[in-house]
Formats: structure tokens, C-alpha cells, sequence
């Protein structure tokens, strides 16, 4: 070849690079846009709405898609919708679904209509969970090893920014006082608009995915294995809930006879063992279900994903590296508000806003990092840094406000959001927001690459669904055990104790250093044919 057809393969060698990254940084986006309006902004909407604590409390619920979402994810791996190529048709599909529901959700007040509210609540976090599956995908699928760790950052770039508009900018537009007086019905349109325009890029601007592998299977016994698969969790929800659990309280809560434990975490621990049981019972009982069935692209998944070495200890690995944040995460916002008396504003515009902010930055310096570290060694600098993180809201709570002084936020309006008054904002908080925020964003940028690096190319939806699932275990269980934790202990031995899981975490990455530097070396084992 010459020096200028070098030159040439050169720049399109990069344009195709930089156009994969703004491709994941606006999918990113797309996919944390929602997560916020079934959880945080739908609270502060029923709350406004005259809805009561309890209510409120249950409506949690709706966010279970997100954990159950690898019983479908198979099907996004098996079948592809027409003319869009694989993936790209369901991102377009689930996008304008969201967006309709988002209208639809809109237009059902709470108070008068709960019942339809919840439905469609738990609607939007169906397709929410859906719409993960296929970006999560289509991201392993598109990203060549080399690109992964920066493709990881700019995920959580675009995720995080999202999670700012709809998590925290929209408490702005809401408030009357501070912002722009808007309702929450406005919200949810102006977010079915954003859901629009990411379906558009998704249609038209993504690139395609060449060559791409995808399993082979029975589309019959496809379907009649996810519906066997359904009926089994099913199943294993009715005995947990009518059987484990009354036997498990029967076992359990003698044991703390005399004690000085409280009652509601004898009743935690009750239930953390009926979970156990309930999960030792269902999960052979999908096993056997997916088999009868036939369930062929949940069943290869399954097995091209145990086929690797190291596969149990990365399922146990993927539980624990994220577990810090759990803990410090799963009481954060009341450690504030009531032990720290912080204003609602003071707690919004540093947590919610400038906390993201440092998350992104966390995130890219880790991707710039990551290209000289590789993924064994920046799992673990950046575990060791997320674990050390915690330990500013520690020192808050042992110095409290006041002790590093603070600043003043001066009013703006930037058009799009404002700030109608000033807001103190204390050092010591900053501080700790801070260093939580950015090793947290450098943690989850490194452990997304792992994720993606496990997925076979044939399954990837299969596998990132459950492989995320297994990730999500520290956030939707540790908080639960977290109050009565930190209300027997006390918030100081509550950060130290936060700091101290992640210590199993590091050890067992010490154990895997060898097949996580084989993921690496032979990069092409998840191209479809391993």
C-alpha cells in the first residue's frame, strides 16, 4: 500500500473508533434516562400528589423488571426484528415504547387513578429493563477489546448525564420556589421527547453491527422455554413467600431468644434466610424447566458462559466488587437529612448534581487510565480507591458540618434549569460526596469493561442480563439490613463496617489475576465462536 492509502485506512480507522464511542455515550444516555422516573422523581411526584409514605413505599416494587429482566433477554438474543439489523431494531422499538408510556404515564394522575399509575409505572421499568438488555448487547457486540475501557466510561458518561436531567434537574424544574414552577406531568412528556430523539439516533445514526454472530436455536422451543422459565420464578415467589418464610421465622427467631438484638433485625435475618432458601429452591427449578423445554438460547448462553475458566468465582467476584457502594448507597440521602441536617437544597444540588458530575469524571479518568492499566490492574487500584472512598462519609459523620467551612452556590439561569436563590454548601460534605462519587465512577467503568470482556457474542444478551443481575444483588438486598445496621452500630461503625466488605472482593481478584489477564489476551474468545 502507499503512504497515502495508509494514511487513509489510518483516518477512517479513527473516525470509525470515535464513531462507536459517541454511538455507546448516546445510548448511555438512552438508557439512564428512565431509571429515575420509576424511582426517585415517581416519589417526589406521589408525594406532591398527597400519596401516603406507605403507598409510596410499596410502589417500590415496580422496579422488579430490572431484576428479572435475563427471563426475557434470551429472546433478544434469538430473534431480530427486520430491516434495522441486529439490536438497532429492538433499541428503536423499546425507545418509542418508552416514550409512549412515558405520555401515558403522564396523563394518569396518581391520586385519582393509582391502580393504572402502578401498572404503568411498572410498565416503564419493564421496557426500561429491556431497553439495558439490547445497549448492554449491542455495546459488547460493537466495542473491539481495545475500545472497551473507554467505551465503558463514556456509558457511564452519557448515563450519569441522564440521570442528572431526569434525577436531579427536574427537582429543579418542579420546585416553584427555585425553579421553574413545572408539574410533574410536564416532566414526563419532556422525557417521552428525549425517548423520541434517542430513537431516532438509534434508527439512524448508530452504526450497523457487521458479521454479527447470533444463536441458532428452535424459535418454538424459544418461546415455550420462556414461558416454562416464567412460570418457574413463579412458583419459586409462592413458596418463598408462603412456605420459606414462616418456616424460616420459626427457625430463625428463637435463636435471639434473650438477646439484646432488635426485633427488626431478627426479622431481616429471618428473611435473609428465607431469601436463600427461596433462591436454592428456584433456581434448580428453572434449571430443570429450561431443559424440558428446551429453552436452547438460555440453556448455550448458560453453558458457553460456564465453559470459561473461572467462571464461578467471577459470578461470586461480580456480587462483591460493587458491594461497598451498596452499603454506603442504600442510606445516604437519610444519613444526610436527618443525623447530618442538611437542607433538602444543600443535599440536592451536591449530591444530586455536582456528585454525578464527579462520577463522570471519575469514569473518564478511569478510561484514560484503563488503556496503560489494562482491566486486572485497574480493577484493582480502582476497587482499593472505591473502598477508601467511603471513608469520607466516615469522617463526616465523626467531625460533622461545619469543620472544612463551605462555599455559596450563587443563583443562575442557564434557560434550561436555574437556580433562584443561594445555596451554602458545607466542605465536609463536598468533600465526601466527592471522593465517594469519583472512585465510584472509576470502579463502575473498569467493572462494566469485565462485563462486557465475559459475554459471549451469540448470547451477550443473555449473559450481560445475568451477569448484571448477579451485580445487582448488593443494591436491591443490602438495604434492607442496612438501617438496622447502621441504628445498632451507629453511622461512624456503619461507614467503617461499608469499608471493610470490600475487602473479600480484593482477595478474590487476587485469585483471578491469571483469567482475567486471559480475557484480555485472547480478546477474540467472545467474537461468537468460543
Amino acid at each position: 500500500m502507499t503512504p497515502s492509502s495508509d494514511r487513509g485506512a489510518a483516518t477512517r480507522a479513527r473516525l470509525d473508533r470515535a464513531w462507536r464511542l459517541v454511538a455507546v455515550t448516546v445510548l448511555g444516555f438512552a438508557s439512564g434516562l428512565p431509571l429515575a422516573l420509576t424511582g426517585q422523581a415517581m416519589q417526589a411526584w406521589l408525594t406532591a400528589d398527597g400519596i401516603d409514605i406507605a403507598t409510596i413505599g410499596f410502589l417500590s416494587l415496580v422496579g422488579l423488571p430490572y431484576t428479572f429482566k435475563f427471563l426475557w433477554a434470551p429472546l433478544m438474543d434469538r430473534f431480530e426484528l427486520p430491516w434495522l439489523g441486529r439490536r438497532r431494531g429492538w433499541l428503536v422499538l423499546t425507545q418509542l415504547a418508552l416514550a409512549g408510556a412515558l405520555v401515558w404515564m403522564a396523563a394518569t394522575p396518581p391520586a385519582a387513578a393509582l391502580g393504572a399509575f402502578a401498572l404503568l409505572a411498572c410498565l416503564v421499568a419493564m421496557l426500561s429493563a429491556s431497553q439495558d438488555i439490547v445497549v448492554d448487547a449491542y455495546r459488547t457486540d460493537l466495542l473491539p477489546a481495545a475500545e472497551r475501557g473507554m467505551g465503558s466510561s463514556l456509558t457511564v458518561l452519557g448515563y450519569r448525564m441522564a440521570m442528572i436531567l431526569s434525577g436531579g434537574i427536574a427537582f429543579i424544574w418542579v420546585d416553584p420556589r427555585q425553579g421553574g414552577g413545572w408539574n410533574w406531568p410536564e416532566v414526563y412528556r419532556a422525557m417521552a421527547v428525549f425517548m423520541v430523539f434517542a430513537a431516532v439516533v438509534s434508527a439512524l445514526l448508530v452504526p450497523r453491527l457487521v458479521n454479527a454472530a447470533r444463536p441458532v436455536s428452535v424459535a418454538r422451543n424459544d418461546l415455550l422455554g420462556f414461558l416454562a422459565v416464567a412460570a418457574a420464578v413463579a412458583l419459586g415467589f409462592v413458596v418463598t413467600r408462603y412456605a420459606f418464610s414462616p418456616l424460616a421465622r420459626e427457625l430463625v427467631l428463637p435463636l435471639f431468644a434473650g438477646s439484646s438484638v432488635a426485633a427488626t433485625l431478627q426479622q431481616r435475618w429471618a428473611d435473609l434466610v428465607a431469601l436463600f432458601a427461596g433462591i436454592a429452591f428456584t433456581l434448580p427449578l428453572v434449571t430443570w424447566a429450561a431443559k424440558r423445554a428446551r429453552f436452547e438460547t438460555l440453556l448455550g448462553g448458560l453453558k458457553s458462559y460456564f465453559a470459561q475458566p473461572g467462571a464461578a468465582p467471577f459470578l461470586a467476584f461480580i456480587v462483591l466488587y460493587k458491594l461497598p457502594d451498596a452499603f454506603a448507597g442504600a442510606l445516604l440521602t437519610p444519613f444526610l437529612l436527618t443525623a447530618m441536617q442538611y437542607s433538602t437544597a444543600e443535599v440536592g444540588v451536591v449530591n444530586k448534581v455536582i456528585g454525578l458530575w464527579l462520577t463522570i469524571v471519575g469514569a473518564l479518568i478511569a478510561g484514560a487510565l484503563m488503556i496503560r492499566l489494562g482491566l486486572w490492574r485497574s480493577l484493582l487500584l480502582f476497587g482499593i480507591l472505591q473502598m477508601l472512598g467511603n471513608l469520607g462519609f466516615w469522617w463526616l459523620a465523626v467531625n460533622g458540618r461545619g469543620a472544612l467551612g463551605g462555599l455559596t452556590i450563587p443563583p443562575f439561569d442557564w434557560g434550561f434549569v436555574k437556580l433562584a436563590e443561594a445555596t451554602a454548601v458545607d466542605g465536609g460534605l463536598l468533600m465526601a460526596i466527592a471522593s465517594e462519587n469519583i472512585t465510584s465512577g472509576m470502579g463502575t467503568a473498569a467493572f462494566l469493561a469485565f462485563l462486557m470482556s465475559l459475554c459471549n457474542k451469540r448470547f451477550s444478551a443473555t449473559q450481560f442480563a445475568l451477569l448484571s443481575a448477579f451485580a445487582s444483588v448488593g443494591r436491591v438486598w443490602v438495604g434492607p439490613l442496612a438501617g438496622v445496621l447502621a441504628q445498632s452500630i451507629g453511622w461512624p461503625a456503619f461507614f467503617i463496617a461499608s469499608t471493610i466488605v470490600a475487602l473479600p472482593a480484593l482477595a478474590l481478584l487476587l485469585v483471578l489475576r491469571k483469567p482475567i489477564d486471559m480475557l484480555e489476551a485472547d480478546p477474540a474468545r467472545n467474537d461468537g465462536n468460543g
